[in-house]
């Protein structure tokens, strides 16, 4: 057990900057307008009392905020005018995240989150530690999670994968948010063809849909830019970011889904995206952790890294659905296989993007059996098998023949309490 520590002392310096930033912003719109009667020296005056303040505040919450790791459990104390004590089960880590925004980097700080299960969000966040005291301890934290007596020295990472930024860049050309932001750009293009005097209009009306498009553009080569998976002590590593940069560890046997996403333009090279999904990985909140476990790689190794993450190979999806279910699914019947064996149940369906989901059988919470009025039908009947994931929540065997669907209830009923027990 340690003893109680602080967060790094220049904590509230950096709470101050970013209040300083945004009262700059207020203030100075405030100011630049005509009618506002602000003389630039009184704007500076309130902002600077504004954030003298908010490092007062910030100094003040810095010394009644401490937190000590045990072997069981993270304790962190903090609050100023109310107290909260929050302690965090280390059995119940899923994933511990060191995150180095921009301002913090050039001061030599992280901040520590943690991901549990059956949290909403980010758990007893650590903001801010130097840089080696966050990796420190998350490298107690992880080696106490998996019943260790004490960490080993750490060992450097064995880096298994690194996404080149040429290849990254052009994935993302190749995405659909580029593909649908240059339909939008040919249809302005066309306007201002047959219509001149349109075109103005047009694109005015065209930002508003634009900009989710360049935005997702823009956000997905930031985070994932430098993208690294390492080997390490009990997992995986995962780093990644251009500005704000990022690095998370997935313990090993915690990943409750995969999911292989082959868009259509990437076919030609064999390029998949794969995704993972760890129960209490939080949605909104401070969780704003990429899903990717691969954003851009040639099948054999995603494969690869799916096996090693898994901890063996998976079935090929070879289980056609009837020649009926077209009727159910013009678009994608061809698609729609399932694979089966005593770790996984692989389900593959889509249209323009073909997509694979893998769900580890020791991971499965529940069984069901859905048929809608058109399946009914047409005899067809689908088995969702649902796990502990958040956004990946389980693989979905579509339109299979009814009898099928409901052999392969029992069987994979059988088959999820023989992998629990293993």
């Amino acid at each position: 057990m340690t003893d109680w520590q602080r967060l790094h002392p220049l904590t509230p310096v950096l709470g101050g900057g970013k209040f300083l930033l945004i009262m700059a912003g207020l203030v100075g719109q405030q100011g630049l307008r005509q009618d506002s009667g602000f003389e630039p020296g009184v704007i500076g005056l309130i902002v600077l009392a504004a954030t003298g303040v908010a490092v007062t505040f910030g100094y003040v919450g810095w010394r009644r905020t401490g937190y000590r790791l045990t072997e069981t459990e993270l304790q962190v104390d903090s609050g100023v005018l109310t107290r909260r004590s929050r302690r965090v089960p280390l059995a119940r880590l899923q994933s511990v995240e060191v995150v180095r925004p921009i301002i913090a980097r050039v001061l030599g700080m992280a901040e520590l989150r943690l991901e549990v299960v059956g949290g909403g969000k980010s758990e007893a966040p650590l903001a801010y530690l130097s840089e080696e005291d966050a990796q420190a301890l998350r490298t107690r934290m992880l080696a106490f999670s998996t019943g260790a007596e004490a960490p080993e020295p750490a060992a450097d990472n064995h880096v298994l994968v690194a996404v080149p930024s040429g290849v990254l860049v052009a994935s993302t050309l190749l995405a659909t948010p580029t593909v649908l932001l240059a339909v939008l750009l040919v249809g302005l293009l066309l306007v201002a063809v047959i219509e001149p005097s349109a075109a103005l209009p047009a694109a005015l009306g065209a930002v508003p849909l634009a900009l989710p498009f360049a935005s997702a553009i823009i956000k997905r080569f930031l985070t994932e830019y430098g993208f690294t998976v390492s080997e390490s002590d009990g997992g995986l590593r995962l780093s990644r970011g251009l500005l704000d940069t990022r690095a998370s560890s997935i313990p090993d046997g915690r990943v409750q889904a995969v999911r292989l996403i082959e868009p259509i333009l990437w076919r030609s090279r064999d390029w998949v995206r794969v995704e993972v999904d760890v129960a209490g990985y939080a949605e909104g909140g401070q969780q704003s952790t990429s899903s990717a476990l691969l954003p851009v790689a040639p099948r054999s190794l995603a494969e690869a890294l799916i096996g090693r993450v898994l901890g063996g190979g998976l079935p090929v999806p070879t289980a056609a659905v009837p020649a009926r279910a077209r009727w159910r699914a013009p678009l994608s019947h061809r698609r729609l296989r399932i694979g089966l064996d005593d770790r996984h149940l692989v389900t593959t369906y889509g249209v323009l993007a073909t997509t694979t989901d893998v769900v580890p059988l020791a991971k499965v919470q529940s069984l069901r059996l859905t048929s809608g009025p058109w399946q009914r039908r047409l005899g067809l009947a689908s088995l969702h098998a649902d796990s502990a994931g958040r956004r990946l929540t389980g693989g979905v065997a579509r339109h299979r023949d009814g009898a099928e669907a409901r052999a392969l209830l029992d069987e994979l009923s059988a088959r999820t309490r023989a992998a629990r027990a293993a």
